[in-house]
């Protein structure tokens, strides 16, 4: 059968200046099947999504340069080649792309209808009341609930998940032939996840088009595609039915992807690293040893929490207000050289009890026991000897670290504050060897964040929380935007230094595989509320509360979940 799309050479560089270009892409041929779905893996930087932008036409002209030999060919044309008035006739009515991040792809200040008729103004020439019906029908269709009221809605006021089902909407408005879907589900909780990745399925086969799936997660993949594209710095390293990709892979990095992520049957003392694979070092074979976990009547604890509640309050009518409760009345108690893992759906508490414990929104009600004292009640001047013993991970390294500031200035300026070191030289040393501790070479000391890839600004993010030698470590996501292989090594380094210096961690996160790999203990919240408490082996073996079994079945089971099931037969 004739493909749908054919890739054929296609070479994409950048110029970074005058004299300087960058290989984004180096000469990779593929076909996207008609009627299937087809995944585009790999790590940030492997020239994915620049495939992708590629295909629609939507390289910057200003410094991107495609060789002259690469085709794209769909319909018989060759879209490299085609005119831009003819291109955007493409773009939408035969050829949709959905964007990593919703809220970003969505104007703000129009609402989610005007947007979509938009679209089929455009493409299909409806006219005002036609567009509007048909609008309704397609968030009908994606899922969207009262869509005759959330039509006149704005992006922000809706979650997550429905901004993306709105994408969708947008996306397959016209029918399209292809559908392309970059990251699609990278930052939403496994729910949601499921949710689109089973939308993404159904309106495939429904509209029998062909749909691109770009993502690093290989879990994902073995849920939705039919074929395989494995990419790495520019050049495909593998490539065939998805079934063969998963059973028998052929290629070292696409053996390393497929287990640098954490296996729920499986918790080795190391994870494997890309590296492990590629020099075919002995840590990255299945019998490596496994790590213990989980908390005995014994262990000493280092942190109780006592009926913690947290509100906020917004303004109604003229004198009233409203109460949300985002955390009520939670308990636990945390172990110390032990590690809590908080998960939930979004909007479940689990960042804000994080935030409440540093003092960064202030406790409404309860308390915080840290050897005897309460750290919800303390005056802020007495918290600023505790301060540095608790600190966090924020999720994104891009936002969490000054621009403006070298990474000695972050490194240090936290040891001024608090009064360690005795001088300038002997926090400069301390830097220079935290800097060693978490991978990174001496000479970033006197970088800025952004020559830092997004796992190497983690690390510095790490290096920050432990120039105050803090006793408790709170991790907000701290591993969720990352690639699995530089996931991988952020959670070999936390738990490196959990077995050196007996940190203790609350582990926030939405990946319910990395909270099985990393955590003694998981606490489930819905709502603001505790639904569940147990050692990590006994809630992921035996769940009691039906919220947490839905999470648990949500999670991506790879190449042995339901979508190689239906293809096996």
């Amino acid at each position: 059968m004739e493909p749908l799309v054919s890739v054929r050479n296609l070479h994409v560089s950048f110029r970074l200046d005058k004299h300087t270009t960058f290989e984004a892409v180096k000469g990779i041929s593929f076909d996207i099947p008609k009627d299937s779905t087809m995944a585009l893996v790999g790590e940030s930087g492997s020239g994915k999504s620049v495939t992708s932008l590629a295909i629609l036409g939507l390289l910057p002209v200003e410094n991107s340069i495609v060789d002259p030999k690469s085709e794209i060919i769909y319909g018989g044309r060759n879209l490299l080649k085609l005119p831009m008035r003819q291109l955007r006739d493409l773009r939408g009515a035969d050829i949709s792309m959905i964007f990593q991040e919703p809220m970003t792809s969505l104007n703000p200040v129009f609402t989610v209808g005007y947007q979509l008729e938009e679209v089929l103004k455009l493409h299909m020439g409806m006219s005002g009341r036609r567009a509007r019906e048909r609008a309704i029908a397609l968030l009908t269709e994606v899922g969207i609930p009262d869509p005759t009221r959330r039509i006149d809605a704005y992006p922000s006021q809706l979650s997550g998940g429905q901004q993306q089902r709105v994408m969708i909407a947008m996306a397959i408005a016209c029918e399209p032939k292809l559908l392309i879907a970059d990251e699609p589900t990278t930052a939403l909780d496994v729910t949601i996840q499921k949710q689109i990745l089973d939308l993404i399925a159904e309106l495939q086969k429904k509209h029998q088009m062909s749909v691109l799936f770009i993502t690093h997660d290989l879990a994902v993949v073995g849920e939705i595609a039919d074929h395989v594209v494995v990419m790495r710095n520019g050049e495909i390293r593998e490539q065939g039915p998805a079934k063969r990709v998963f059973e028998a892979p052929q290629d070292a990095y696409t053996k390393a992807l497929l287990k640098c992520r954490p296996q729920l049957e499986r918790r080795p003392v190391r994870l494997p690293v890309i590296d492990d694979f590629m020099s075919g070092n002995p840590r990255a074979d299945k019998d490596a040893p496994e790590r213990k976990r989980g908390i005995r009547p014994t262990d000493p604890i280092i942190l109780e929490v006592n009926q913690l509640g947290k509100s906020f309050y917004s303004r109604e009518g003229l004198f009233g207000k409203r109460e949300f409760k985002a955390v009520k009345d939670v308990s636990f108690r945390l172990a110390k050289g032990k590690t809590l893992g908080l998960v939930g759906e979004s909007g479940s508490g689990k960042t804000t009890i994080g935030l409440t414990l540093m003092r960064l929104h202030e406790a409404t009600t309860g308390e915080a026991l840290f050897e005897g004292r309460d750290l919800l009640s303390m005056s802020p001047k007495e918290f600023m000897t505790y301060k540095r013993r608790i600190q966090i991970i924020f999720q994104n390294p891009y936002a969490s670290l000054n621009p403006r500031f070298t990474i000695g200035q972050i490194l240090t300026e936290p040891m001024e504050i608090h009064g360690i070191g005795a001088n300038a030289q002997e926090r400069t040393d301390l830097a220079f060897e935290l800097l060693n501790k978490v991978g990174l070479a001496e000479v970033s000391f006197y970088k800025y964040p952004h020559e830092f890839s997004g796992g190497q600004r983690q690390r510095i993010a790490v290096a920050r929380c432990l120039t105050m030698k803090p006793d408790i470590l709170i991790c907000d996501e701290s591993v969720s935007a990352l690639d699995v292989s530089v996931q991988a090594q952020v959670l070999n380094l936390l738990q490196d230094l959990q077995d050196e210096f007996g940190l203790s961690y609350i582990f926030i996160s939405h990946d319910l595989a990395v909270v099985k790999y990393i955590s003694d203990q998981v606490m489930v919240m819905n709502e603001g509320e505790i639904i569940e408490i147990a050692n990590s082996d006994e809630i992921y073996k035996h769940p009691k509360m039906p919220y947490t079994q839905r999470l648990l079945a949500a999670i991506p089971k790879g190449w042995h979940g339901e979508h190689a099931a239906r293809a096996n037969d």
